[in-house]
């Protein structure tokens, strides 16, 4: 089946892409010519012959041309050489989904500019949410909600948006003085409830609003926004109820750069983002739970919990239960907060974990094949998901489309309420109560105006054809799995194969399909000469836009270790098993160790039907430039 699934390697699915685009860009001809056929023609059929129509398709084919030939020099993620950054091969049913639908050009604000693709974003979302664990039936009022982003990084943001949007809304309910409700006692109180409490006092303020009079109804609502913190901003929110302080988003010190963004775009400002210390390239849960502890001895609000199910640089999963269970126990005391999933790189592996039926499997189930996956601890966290409040998930990463496609998925749609903007020139009318009319007017909840409806098809169709559960969408996950497990127990070979030359290790067994190796030449004990050595090796790994790519036998990328982030101990640990100094970490002014960084996602990296193994071929391509720089320098 996988084999169906990409234009491959050596696009031997060409003549199928071929047809498909062929087909459907007829389609698209027909569907123009048949739309009022009545039509004078606008474009005469003499047109083609004028001088100047000549030299237009001159010009334009000659500059198509050029960047044909430019693009030559792009990096060839198609190829199982490949194993750098997260980027492969993409899906034929999504390439050929967007390319059908570019021509129609939907902007997926409103049904009135994009009357279909709308409804399928809205249906990508329950596509997710089902994936993740999340309520995925529109008829349930506690159903999810999800929409496409350019990329994980907007996503975040809306993370962000709303868990502040729901934070404070109670605190506006008791500003306004709004009646008959059961609100809590003080603003503190109303600042830290569970999101599933503010979530239900938001549908009591609505349930109450429609048993009200028009004028009353909007008396209430003008009164109610007023008061709230989407109205009065950070600076007159905060001087209006002096007893509250600005919420913290705590996330761990490996959480990917957009949550401090995020912070900054949000008015929060960068010192509102704690970031938590790691225990084996995972968060800490002690530190964790010191953290909640003087947060709520200080009467400092947390707005959100970031766990992350794949880290981008390590691809090592957080504790998610553990982070669901510590806001459990500290809402009871009075310290509620959103809890976020940050499952950019991960969230399709949830695929290997639901049946067809979208129920979670036994671990023992989704072991079977594999060496290790998944840990006891992977699979608690994956379970866990279906409790925590929102996830980011990039269907451009392990979802295999093309580039733009991001996505935000809330547990409880509800909340949604909160974040609608009005444009009387783009949404009209009151507020649907049916789901799938209410959110056609997509525009009005998210962080975009204007985007593309042609990534939407990409992402619905994919989904449409492989299913995301384990058995469709599950076996290409679960290729780049059994890679990983392979190239992890390689290079544990590669380690005595060159440990006359050099030290090597992997840092940290594998929680998903990403390898760190860490290098350092043998005898060395400095870390910036350690440094030095990956930094050679790499540029021989790297694109180099001066160079035919075909120059290159395989392409990796590199990140590093830091003390902040290991922690003294896991520091040590892997210092020593290289033969470096601890006292050296500084020598350079980085004050952290290089080292060599795997994204094994092309399905084709174990090649059984042709008998080859790239992952044999990139380790003994790997000891032999070692060995060679080695002898350079030397």
């Amino acid at each position: 089946m996988i084999d169906a699934c990409f234009l491959g390697p050596y696009a031997q699915n060409d003549t199928l892409l071929e047809k498909l685009v062929v087909e459907f860009l007829r389609d698209h001809v027909y569907w123009r010519r048949n739309f009022h056929p009545e039509d004078p023609l606008a474009i005469g059929t003499s047109a083609a012959y004028h001088p100047d129509y000549l030299a237009f398709e001159a010009r334009m084919r000659r500059e198509l041309h050029l960047l044909s030939a430019q693009l030559k020099k792009s990096v060839p993620f198609h190829s199982p050489r490949y194993i750098g950054h997260m980027a492969s091969d993409l899906l034929l049913p999504g390439l050929a989904a967007q390319i059908l639908t570019l021509p129609y050009n939907p902007n997926n604000v409103t049904e009135d500019t994009a009357p279909v693709t709308v409804e399928l974003e809205v249906k990508v979302g329950l596509q997710l949410a089902r994936m993740l664990g999340y309520v995925d039936d529109p008829a349930r009022p506690d159903c999810a909600f999800g929409h496409l982003t350019s990329g994980g990084t907007v996503a975040n943001y809306q993370a962000l948006r709303l868990a502040l949007a729901q934070k404070a809304f109670p605190v506006a309910l008791r500003a306004a003085g709004v009646p008959e409700l059961a609100l809590p006692e003080d603003d503190h109180a109303a600042f830290n409830l569970h999101p599933q409490h503010a979530t239900a006092l938001l549908e009591q303020w609505q349930h109450w609003l429609a048993q009200a009079a028009p004028a009353e109804r909007r008396q209430w609502q003008a009164r109610v926004q007023a008061a709230r913190i989407e109205q009065l901003g950070l600076v007159a929110f905060f001087a209006a109820h002096p007893a509250l302080k600005v919420p913290k988003v705590l996330a761990p010190i490996t959480a990917h750069y957009s949550w401090s963004k995020g912070c900054k775009l949000l008015g929060l400002g960068r010192n509102q983002l704690e970031l938590l210390p790691e225990r084996g390239m995972r968060i800490d849960v002690d530190a964790l739970e010191a953290t909640l502890e003087r947060c709520q001895r200080e009467r400092q609000p947390v707005l959100l919990a970031v766990a992350v199910l794949g880290t981008t640089e390590y691809g090592t999963v957080d504790p998610v239960d553990a982070v669901v269970d510590a806001r459990q126990r500290f809402a009871e005391r009075g310290l509620g907060f959103a809890v976020h999933v940050d499952a950019a790189w991960g969230g399709y592996l949830a695929t290997l974990f639901r049946n067809e039926d979208g129920s979670l499997r036994a671990r023992a189930d989704v072991a079977r094949g594999f060496r290790a996956f998944p840990s006891a601890g992977v699979h608690a966290a994956v379970a866990a998901i279906a409790q925590t409040d929102s996830v980011t998930v990039d269907p451009h990463k392990l979802g295999y489309l093309p580039y733009g496609s991001g996505a935000f998925i809330c547990r409880d749609h509800r909340v949604m309420a909160l974040l609608p903007e009005a444009a009387d020139y783009v949404f009209h009318g009151d507020t649907a109560q049916d789901y799938m009319t209410r959110y056609r007017s997509l525009g009005q909840y998210i962080p975009e105006g204007s985007k593309s409806g042609a990534a939407v098809a990409a992402v619905y169709v994919t989904h449409q054809v492989l299913p995301l559960d384990h058995a469709h969408f599950g076996l290409l996950p679960a290729q780049t799995i059994r890679a990983a497990e392979a190239f992890d127990a390689r290079a544990r070979h590669f380690a005595s194969e060159v440990a006359g030359v050099a030290q090597a290790l992997v840092p940290f067994s594998p929680d998903s399909n990403l390898v760190c190796l860490a290098l350092n030449p043998a005898g060395n004990r400095s870390v910036a000469a350690a440094n030095a050595f990956v930094r050679r090796l790499h540029d021989e790994l790297r694109i180099d836009p001066h160079q035919p790519v075909q120059n290159k036998q395989f392409f990796g990328s590199v990140t590093t270790l830091r003390p902040e982030a290991l922690g003294e101990a896991d520091t040590r640990r892997i210092l020593d098993a290289l033969g470096l100094d601890m006292a050296t970490l500084d020598e350079d002014g980085a004050g952290k160790l290089l080292i060599l960084r795997h994204t094994l996602m092309n399905p084709y990296l174990l090649d059984e039907d042709n008998g080859v193994s790239y992952i044999d071929l990139y380790f003994d391509h790997l000891a032999s430039r070692v060995r060679t720089l080695l002898a350079a320098g030397n």
